[in-house]
């Protein structure tokens, strides 16, 4: 599953979300500290781990 990272704009903490598809697109993020649904998404790495066929 999908990880998402998120900063908090009141406690200015960055915390990670474990979301489906599903659920990401009808999220209403709340930082885990404070409660405060001031968050913004942060950008993240990306990557693919692929089966390598001989």
């Amino acid at each position: 599953m999908p990880s998402y990272e998120y900063f908090c704009k009141n406690c200015k903490k960055t915390f990670t979300v474990v979301l489906t598809l599903a659920e990401y697109e009808k999220a209403h993020v709340a930082c885990p500290k404070c409660k405060s649904k001031k968050v913004e998404q942060k950008p993240a790495a990306f990557f693919a781990v692929t089966a390598k066929k001989s």
